[in-house]
This record gives structure tokens, sequence and C-alpha cells, in this order.
């Protein structure tokens, strides 16, 4: 068995949660397992199985923050890595991105076996470069599962391969109360994924008028979003086709939560109505369906939740599509702009006898 073993996810919240499988994986093949995160995936680092210490690191080349790249910035990884001297490590990336700028820093702290995914020649920065189809568009969480075999971490027997986060999760009934509820997370870190706010009024008011008990979920940064999409979905005038019946059902939970709170919270709910955003991982590692409104700036088959019941919404071969955009780039967001509160109620209506069946 290896002694430590640094694994590298530093992008959001969703990226590090579908690396769940393959952290799993390394975990039963190693004594310590130290997971390096960025600021905005260190929440959901700490909720992974297998993960015994969490590094934090703003990746110049990656974080949408633009921090500046300097050799201070530099030092201050090398450092940690020196400190946990990592007998291997495990650099796990999307399919655009390239993994040979950290590994050239892991080298420059001392790191003796690295492994990656990598198209382009790495010379002796890897040890074992996986070379995988691009082309195809396999799941993100099967292809950082396929680099962790391919470094020698098989996954532990019985492991289903599917998200997960660590056991017990919060009660949070004291707030949402019994279970079966719809969660409705509007936000998101891409403003080109975000589906228009007047259309998560109208489905929160669409889906109380159907009986629904909604919870309205969000960061504590989209406090202000949560309680804007609550009161137009309440006001009778200002979605004049849907009749005010039942918000009463409807509650505003944007910003009262934790990240492993939130888990607690989708736990419990029969579905959850999500853009393409960590909560819809999350959803997915705590087995609760998902109805994703999904714009097609990144391929659905590599991104839409993993392992869960789904409900695809919105236009797949928009103009949009595969451009990786974070501003939309069509006027009007056709991609997702079609899609209405009737969709959503016709798709939780679908998925809410699912998670009965999911195990």
């Amino acid at each position: 068995m290896i002694g430590t073993v640094l694994v590298v996810r530093p992008d959001n919240a969703g990226d590090v949660l579908l690396a769940g499988p393959a952290v799993r994986a390394v975990a039963a093949n190693a004594r310590r397992v130290v997971l390096l995160a960025g600021p905005h995936g260190r929440a959901a680092a700490a909720l992974l199985p297998g993960v015994d210490q969490v590094l934090e690191w703003r990746t110049p080349w990656i974080d949408p923050g633009g921090v500046p790249m300097t050799g201070r910035h530099a030092s201050r990884l090398i450092d940690q890595v020196r400190r946990i001297a990592p007998d291997v490590a495990l650099i796990l990336t999307s399919f655009h991105q390239s993994a040979l700028p950290m590994a050239l820093l892991l080298r420059l702290a001392g790191t003796p076996r690295i492994a990656a995914i990598s198209p382009d020649y790495p010379g002796s920065l890897l040890d074992v470069r996986h070379i995988v189809d691009e082309s195809v568009d396999v799941p993100e969480s099967e292809r950082m599962l396929d680099l962790a075999r391919a470094a020698g971490f098989e996954p532990p027997p019985g492991d289903d391969g599917r998200l997960a986060v660590r056991e017990p999760l919060p009660n949070m009934e004291h707030l949402t109360g019994p279970p079966g509820y719809v969660v409705v997370h509007p936000g998101t870190s891409v403003p080109a994924r975000a589906w228009p706010q007047e259309r998560w009024a109208e489905a929160v008011r669409e889906l109380a008028a159907a009986g629904e008990r909604v919870i309205i979920t969000g960061s504590p940064g989209e406090r202000a979003l949560t309680a804007r999409i609550a009161r137009a979905a309440a006001d009778p005038h200002a979605l004049p086709l849907v009749p005010p019946l039942g918000m009463d059902l409807v509650l505003d939970l944007g910003g009262a939560t934790t990240f492993a709170g939130l888990a607690g919270v989708l736990a419990s709910a029969s579905v959850a109505v999500v853009a393409n955003t960590g909560p819809a991982h999350l959803a997915a590692a705590v087995r609760t369906p998902v109805v994703s409104l999904f714009a097609p700036v990144v391929p659905a088959a590599r991104w839409a939740p993993y392992g869960v019941p789904v409900e695809l919404l919105g236009d797949q071969r928009a103009p949009c599509r595969g451009s990786r955009a974070r501003i939309c780039p069509v006027p009007g967001h056709p991609c997702l702009s079609s899609v209405r509160g009737e969709h959503i109620v016709e798709a939780v209506r679908r998925l809410a006898a699912v998670k009965e069946s999911v195990p």
C-alpha cells in the first residue's frame, strides 16, 4: 500500500464532487489521501469519503478570479506540498485543461511520481501519461476514475462508482420540515448557464400551485437572488396566468445552510431543480433525482448529474453548443429561454416517484 497520495482537483464544487469515485479508488490503496482544491471547491472536498486532509490553493490557469501567477504564489503551493511529502500525485483535469503546469510545480516540490491525462508530450513532468480519446464524450467522473485505474488505483470491492458524500449528513428538518419537498436552486457560478429569474419565479409558483412544497436554496452570496425569486413567485400580479395558490408551501433558505447543510436538505428532497452547477452534482451525490436546466456550452454527456435519474431540459443543439462560454454568446439565451414553468412541473412529476426506487 502506498503512503501519501496527493489528488489535485482545483476547480469548483461540482468538479470536486465528480472526482469522488477516483478519490475512493485512491483511498482504497493508500494510507493517506490529501486533496488539493481551490477556494470554490474546498467545502466539497471536505465532504468526499476517503479524503484525510484538504489543501487550498488558487490555480491561476483555472481560477476565474484571475489570480496572478507569481513566484510568491507558486512558492505557497510548493511549500505546502513539500510539507505533506506525497509519494504519488494524481492530477485530475477536465477534457479542456492541461495538467502540465501543475505537474511542473509538483516536480519543483519534489513529488517523485505524478500521473495525469495529457494529450501533449510531458517530457519528464509525468511518470504516468494517460491518453484518452477526447473526441468521445465520456462522463467526467468516469474519465477521472479511468486515470486512477491507469495509475494503479483500483476501486474497492463493491464500490458502485457513483458520487457520494460523507455520512451522516446534518439533519435539516428543523429548517425544512419532513422529507418529500422539491428543492429549487436558481444560482449558478457561470452566467451562461443561468435560467432567467422570472422563469425561476414562474416555476416556483407553478410547483406550489400544483401542491408541491418548494424550498429555494442558495449560497450566502445568493441571498438576494433567492429572495427576489421568492417575492416574485408570491406576487399574484407578477405571473397572472398562474392562480395564487399554495404560496405558504414555499420556503426561502438562501444563504441559510453550509455546503454540508445543503447536502442534508437535498438528501430529503424528492427532486432537485437546478442548472449545471455544483448543487446538481451534490444532489446526485445524495441520490436525489435532478431536473437539470442544462445550457449546452459544455456537453451534457460529460457534465449532466451522474448516476441518478435526470430530466434534461434546454435545447442541447443551440448555437452556443460546445462554446464553453461564461457569458451567453447568443442574444436571447435560446438554449434555456424556451423552458417554462409548466415544463418544470411536468419533469418533477415524472421524477417524483423515482427516488423511492433509487438505492
